[in-house]
């Protein structure tokens, strides 16, 4: 059973998305690295708790947009056949470079989860 034009048309269209996005990846590490930076100096020079809290919530951001620029350099790697073919896309997974990307992705998304459960600092709320 074959693929319809349309639904073709709209995996390449994902695909071209998610090459963008990917191509983003070195950029949005080096975001990341910043923000860990800066979250860190807050830290250490007892900066008040509304600019730590500012501070965990850009690093929080930085970790997401990477994350998923991760996984679309995944979905890249994997080609436009795995968009709408899931057996070729579990076969794809499997190569070396591919599960290389997918650990990268898997890594900033645990990352990222351990950051939300702990490392944001709680800023109090403000009375109106």
């Amino acid at each position: 059973m074959g693929l319809g034009k349309q639904d073709r048309t709209k995996a390449r269209e994902e695909l071209a998305h998610d090459q963008e996005r990917a191509e983003r990846l070195p950029e949005l590490l080096r975001s990341v690295a910043e923000a860990e930076r800066a979250l860190d100096e807050a830290r250490e020079r007892g900066a008040l708790v509304e600019e730590v809290h500012e501070q965990g919530v850009r690093l929080d951001t930085a970790l997401t947009e990477a994350m998923r620029a991760a996984y679309a350099r995944e979905r890249v790697l994997v080609g436009v056949g795995g968009y709408t073919d899931r057996i070729r896309r579990r076969k794809r997974l499997a190569r070396p470079e591919i599960k290389q990307a997918t650990q990268v992705a898997e890594h900033l998304l645990t990352v990222r989860e351990a950051h939300r459960l702990h490392g944001i600092q709680q800023a109090p709320r403000s009375v109106v």
